[in-house]
């Protein structure tokens, strides 16, 4: 299938990507550039995967592509601001909410069979109902600002970034090169996005500002993580 390496490659950059930006100085160069490289990545990875998971009728990667892919553009749209975004933005929340009930119905469909997946596609509609839901009260207040957007773009980001390391260390034994195929160690950069979100987000409950940054293309400032 022409669609399976194109796939490979997105996933593969979306993982190099993922981890510079993960432990780069937030704010940053390097933290700017591999994070949009990241999210250019995850979207031709997670819009092939799902492609390919539609044509070989596998439910539960045609959800964790969609929902990759609606967490990587909502995750970037919050610190980086484009004509239309909030369309965009309301687009997005119908589809985390419509993108649940379809996850909800394939948890369904995969008890009914047994399937291991049901578990994870449980996982995936809470996790998309609520982020919908996130969706609309930040529409609904007008914007975000200052911490509670950087808390969006984090947990957004570090989110797709666990599904994508999931997919792949975690995933078929062939997929990971028998150089670096140590089963004790490959839990490690599958946690990590986890991990660093969490020290992340417990570091944003401290009092104060952080620097600005320039980050979007209406140049308005946001709080940084340093």
């Amino acid at each position: 299938m022409t669609l399976l390496p194109l796939h490979i490659a997105g996933g593969v950059l979306a993982l190099l990507f993922g981890y510079f930006a993960l432990f780069a100085g937030k704010g940053g160069g390097v933290h700017r550039k591999a994070g949009l490289g990241f999210v250019g990545a995850m979207i031709v990875m997670a819009l092939t995967g799902a492609l390919i998971a539609a044509i070989n009728g596998e439910r539960g990667s045609i959800v964790a592509g969609l929902l990759t892919f609606y967490f990587v553009v909502t995750g970037l749209l919050t610190v980086k601001r484009i004509p239309g975004a909030r369309l965009i933005e309301i687009g997005g929340m119908w589809w985390a909410f419509v993108l649940g009930a379809f996850a909800i119905a394939a948890g369904v469909w995969l008890a009914r069979r047994g399937r291991p997946e049901t578990a994870p596609m449980f996982i995936f509609a809470t996790v998309s109902i609520a982020a919908a839901i996130g969706d609309y009260k930040m529409i609904r207040a007008g914007g975000i600002a200052g911490k509670p957007r950087l808390k969006r773009h984090l947990w957004r980001m570090c989110f797709a970034m666990w599904v994508a390391a999931a997919s792949f260390f975690w995933g078929p034994p062939n997929r990971v090169p028998e150089l670096i195929r140590v089963p004790m160690l490959l839990p490690i950069p599958v946690l990590a996005p986890i991990v660093m979100m969490l020290y992340w987000l417990w570091r944003l409950r401290a009092k104060g500002r952080a620097p600005a940054v320039e980050t979007s293309a209406t140049s308005r400032p946001v709080e940084v993580l340093s």
